[in-house]
């Protein structure tokens, strides 16, 4: 019987450390990138948020429906991507570390359309609503004319899905000062 006791405080002792190594742990990731928990956006920015169901609405109104499947993602998530097709199993899926994406700053989405069926595609040449022109293209025209600029046009790594929205801003500037008199508005 002892010996679960003294197992049992072992336990909740580490239950209530661990969490306190790993917090101390991100804390100085953030300022290893000059960043604090208190610069950090932690949403979408309202103006993108604000253009993305524009963008749903628009869409679906010529009848093509999209799924936004990524908007505002954390810097610890980034990271995680980021080590796809390098230290973690799959396919490099971006160039961007934690911090160098504008998803880390509220400022991009990232879309697929969803068939009739239910099913989530990716598929550049479908023609859903069957009008003779790509479906992709009519979003990404649309999303254009809403005022993102589109990953697709990118020449060194094309990034089809993406969608940002950077105000002029580079990702040197909003690392400097994440939250900008711009960007809180």
């Amino acid at each position: 019987m002892k010996k679960w006791v003294f197992l049992l405080i072992a336990v909740s002792a580490a239950l209530l450390f661990i969490p306190l190594f790993f917090t101390d742990r991100a804390e100085k990731n953030l300022e290893r990138k000059g960043l604090s928990r208190e610069s950090l956006l932690t949403e979408l920015n309202p103006v993108v948020a604000e253009k993305k169901a524009e963008l749903v609405k628009k869409t679906a109104a010529i009848g093509i429906t999209i799924l936004i499947t990524d908007d505002f993602r954390s810097i610890e998530a980034q990271d995680e991507l980021y080590k796809k097709g390098r230290s973690a199993d799959g396919s490099i899926v971006t160039k961007a570390k934690g911090g160098e994406s504008y998803h880390n700053y509220g400022l991009a989405v990232d879309f697929a359309l969803r068939k009739k069926d239910g099913k989530v595609i990716w598929d550049m040449n479908y023609d859903g609503n069957s009008d003779g022109k790509k479906d992709w293209m009519q979003v990404v025209k649309i999303a254009k004319d809403l005022g993102f600029e589109w990953g697709g046009d990118w020449e060194n790594f094309p990034d089809y899905p993406h969608l940002q929205m950077s105000f002029g801003l580079s990702i040197a500037q909003l690392q400097r000062g994440t939250k900008t008199a711009l960007l809180d508005k």
